[in-house]
């Protein structure tokens, strides 16, 4: 396994700290926080903050409607928080009035971002109420008949982040509707399914009633609809959720031979393989509660089961993850540790079957998914199948497309997994499935580092506003509330902020390469933990500089921006008055003699040129590529196409 704390280095960070005192634990100062448009400041309080790295901290904590924020008064401790009450899970009060001991009255507070956070306060006058009461009533604004902050937030972006993704227009980009497949808005009222959006793509040959009648057959009604067309050789990925079988093995021939009509729909497809993402003795136990999964009289198919674990399982890894990144991490048994929580073999294990679903389509045969209910595993599995398939959306437009298109509009339970505004923080629904799907993208972008147009800090945004409530995105668990709630006339979207700074967002080394299918290594060997995320609290991890080589490339890039505009303004003035050319000089430079297009051009060519140098350096990186093939399924050779190579420059993104 790739070393997973790449950055973590204990030794040397523990002399370091030896010699240079607690001054080298201090966490960053952040400027006084600026309120956002719509925050209004509820309270604020004298406290101490028990900070597991520096101890107490004496300061001022404060609290509006939309975070939590604390500074400190200590001038040798510089330290602020700033946290968003929707990333509070668990509010809880610590000792009584006659607790003992020092800083023994206060607050716990558990985040969902791997933080706990303590307070302290004065024992004498119950000094604690009103902050609890405050904190308990605008952190969970649901539970208490209150809006979330988006509904109060008035920031204004130049970009409606609102219109990122239509349907049909992404429809139209796959080449849909054709002489396969149809687009139907029999769910335009929500009738058919009320968590599937209102535009399908369903095979040409189906019918309304055939719809209906499969709905009839398929748990919560989510029939069998398209995700994605290969352009070339027309293969699909359907998605949908298990067949009603039940403990009596109900058949149902409209179910059998709409996934007939699915598989009739490309040439090449002889039989249709269905991968069910869940373990098989899962799939049987789910027959005793009505559910199950396709038998034997799905003639044309063969049933894959992935083996990923279920919501529940994957709550309680991500809780042990936690223990071992927070507060501390124990560097003598960190392996085994890391080893016991399970979290990177289950990111394996989504990965994996992701590229079986986008191996077997990019050979010319359609694939059905499902798991349970199709909005969990499943919207992992089709969203980086079609993340390996189509470099549309490796791009930082096109990675917003595919979360509206496969995890919003598709109806992942996003408030049941993430409890928004919702104060049971012991919700047997809370999960961090779309957690998982970012990791995975993560890892992916650590294998091919220039194949994404979007960096981490990407990743890490999104993340945030998973949880902080300030944006509409992932509010709610489908598009018929969504629509009930008014969400895109009275919230702001998420991509309204992306869009309106996109350069932060950039990977500086992206290759864009149209035709281009990627194929992760799927193993333990090259899987990381996600340091900058998951223990990105923790002072004591060296967090990522950026490296010299980036730096460079990203100068590079806006000296090429520069000069190409400075010679397209050359040449149209060339066009006009080719007198003016004697006059022109050339930006940010000492000398004047570049003052002729084809000057311009010669020196353009010489920064591309010193760009590309740039961009070898890079791609020889600090170690050098290593190609592994792995086995297709059915014993074929697996194509591993790669943008440098699956650990060509890992830490540079």
């Amino acid at each position: 396994m790739a070393s997973p704390v790449s950055v973590y280095h204990p030794s040397s960070l523990d002399s370091h700290i030896a010699s240079t005192g607690r001054n080298s634990l201090k966490m960053e100062l952040l400027a006084d926080v600026s309120l956002l448009p719509g925050e209004d400041r509820i309270t604020d309080q004298e406290i101490i903050y028990m900070c597991p790295f520096n101890g107490a901290v004496k300061g001022k904590v404060f609290i509006t409607n939309y975070r939590l924020y604390f500074k400190s008064s200590d001038a040798d401790v510089p330290l602020a928080l700033d946290v968003p009450l929707g990333v509070i899970s668990r509010v809880e009060k610590m000792g009584g009035a006659s607790s003992r001991g020092e800083n023994s009255y206060g607050l716990d507070i558990t985040c969902k971002d791997m933080r706990n956070l303590r307070f302290a306060l004065k024992q004498e006058g119950h000094s604690r109420r009103g902050i609890f009461d405050m904190l308990f009533r605008f952190a969970f604004p649901l539970s208490h008949s209150l809006p979330l902050f988006a509904y109060v937030n008035q920031e204004k972006y130049t970009e409606n982040g609102w219109f990122v993704y239509k349907a049909m227009e992404e429809f139209r980009r796959q080449g849909l509707p054709n002489n396969k497949w149809r687009i139907t808005f029999i769910n335009k009222s929500y009738d058919l399914c009320d968590t599937y959006p209102t535009v399908l793509a369903v095979p040409f040959k189906s019918k309304e009633d055939d719809l209906r009648r499969v709905a009839a057959f398929r748990s919560r009604g989510r029939i069998p609809v398209l995700s994605w067309i290969h352009r070339e050789n027309q293969a699909v990925i359907v998605r949908c959720s298990q067949p009603l079988v039940g403990m009596s093995g109900k058949r149902n021939k409209d179910d059998e031979r709409y996934l007939d009509l699915i598989r009739e729909a490309n040439d090449t497809t002889k039989k249709l393989t269905i991968y069910d993402a869940r373990p098989n003795v899962n799939a049987v136990a789910n027959k005793a509660t009505g559910g199950g999964y396709e038998g034997d009289e799905y003639l044309n198919a063969e049933l894959v089961f992935l083996d990923i674990q279920n919501i529940h399982v994957m709550r309680e890894s991500l809780k042990k993850l936690k223990d071992i990144v927070y507060p501390n991490v124990e560097e003598s048994h960190w392996l085994s540790s890391l080893e016991s929580t399970h979290w990177l073999e289950h990111i394996k294990l989504v990965l994996s079957g992701a590229i079986q679903v986008a191996d077997k389509v990019s050979s010319g045969n359609s694939v059905l998914v499902h798991c349970s209910d199709g909005w969990d595993r499943t919207a992992q599995l089709t969203s980086l199948a079609m993340l390996m398939l189509d470099s549309h959306y490796r791009t930082l437009r096109g990675f917003q497309v595919l979360i509206e298109k496969e995890w919003i509009s598709f109806g992942h339970k996003f408030a049941s997994r993430i409890g928004h505004g919702d104060k049971n923080h012991a919700d047997q629904d809370r999960s961090p499935i779309f957690v998982q799907f970012i990791d995975c993208v993560w890892q992916m972008t650590k294998q091919f580092p220039t194949a994404f147009e979007f960096n981490e800090h990407l990743l890490l945004t999104i993340l945030d506003h998973l949880y902080s409530c300030r944006f509409g995105t992932f509010l709610y668990n489908c598009e018929s509330v969504r629509d009930q709630q008014e969400l895109r006339s009275k919230t702001v979207s998420l991509w309204s902020l992306v869009n309106s700074k996109m350069d932060i967002y950039l990977n500086p080394f992206y290759t864009p390469e149209s035709g281009q299918v990627l194929y992760p290594v799927a193993s333990m060997r090259h899987l990381e933990l996600w340091v900058t995320y998951y223990i990105r609290w923790n002072p004591r991890i060296r967090h990522q500089q950026q490296s010299p080589v980036e730096q460079r490339y990203k100068e590079l890039l806006a000296l090429r921006e520069e000069y190409l505009k400075k010679l397209e303004q050359l040449q149209l003035s060339d066009s006009s008055s080719p007198y003016q050319l004697a006059n022109s000089t050339t930006p940010n430079t000492t000398s004047s003699t570049a003052s002729t297009p084809s000057q311009q051009s010669t020196m353009c060519c010489m920064k591309e040129a010193e760009l590309q140098r740039g961009r070898g350096a890079t791609e020889r990186g600090n170690r050098r590529a290593e190609t592994e093939a792995t086995q297709r399924p059915g014993g074929k050779r697996n194509r591993v196409e790669r943008s440098v190579g699956a650990e060509s420059c890992p830490d540079l993104i």
